[in-house]
């Protein structure tokens, strides 16, 4: 069981990287992608310092041109995200084939052993093709989603992939703008 988790765990690794080296080869050396990149940085920035420079006294006119300016860079992150989309149906395509190979491999077979019971309704993810009914054995699926879940970002930062913290305090995601969510990153 123990080697089933560290080569799940190395082979979670060797994914991240090959979603990287794919990133890359598609979209982070590009030129479109650097110029976008580089923009988002110097909207952020700006909007930045004029948030710091008026503070909470901002009249009327004031606003208008900080919205404006959140506008033109949630136009940015867009294009952004637009940019990266090839490369995800690429990332996306490879993934499924290696996951199904992978599955195939491992299933039926306990991996690990969780130090929890999950939620009834991830119960199916984490006892997927498992005889028994201790739900504490993890399966292949779950053990890999976790794992690269938690690498992928790491590698990310480590390969200086990820958006910038101010770049990413002014982006949107699906449930709105982050910044929003969480109060900044003060």
């Amino acid at each position: 069981m123990w080697a089933d988790t560290l080569f799940i765990v190395f082979i979670s690794i060797c994914t991240a990287l090959f979603g990287e080296g794919l990133t890359w080869l598609l979209v982070y050396r590009t030129e479109k992608y650097q110029k976008l990149k580089a923009e988002v940085e110097r909207q952020c920035k700006r909007l930045e310092k004029k948030k710091e420079a008026h503070g909470d006294s901002i009249d009327r006119q004031q606003k208008r041109k900080i919205e404006r300016e959140e506008e033109r860079l949630k136009n940015s992150n867009r294009d952004l995200s637009l940019v990266k989309m090839k490369s995800m149906f690429a990332i996306g395509f490879a993934f499924t084939a290696l996951l199904s190979m992978f599955n195939s491999i491992f299933d039926g077979r306990v991996v690990a052993k969780l130090p929890f019971l999950p939620i009834s309704w991830l119960q199916g993810l984490s006892h997927r093709n498992l005889m028994g009914d201790d739900y504490t054995d993890c399966s292949f699926i779950f053990l890999y989603i976790l794992c690269t879940m938690s690498i992928r970002q790491n590698i990310q930062k480590l390969l200086g992939f990820a958006p910038s913290r101010a770049a990413n305090k002014h982006s949107t995601n699906l449930f709105g703008p982050q910044s929003q969510q969480l109060g900044g990153y003060k």
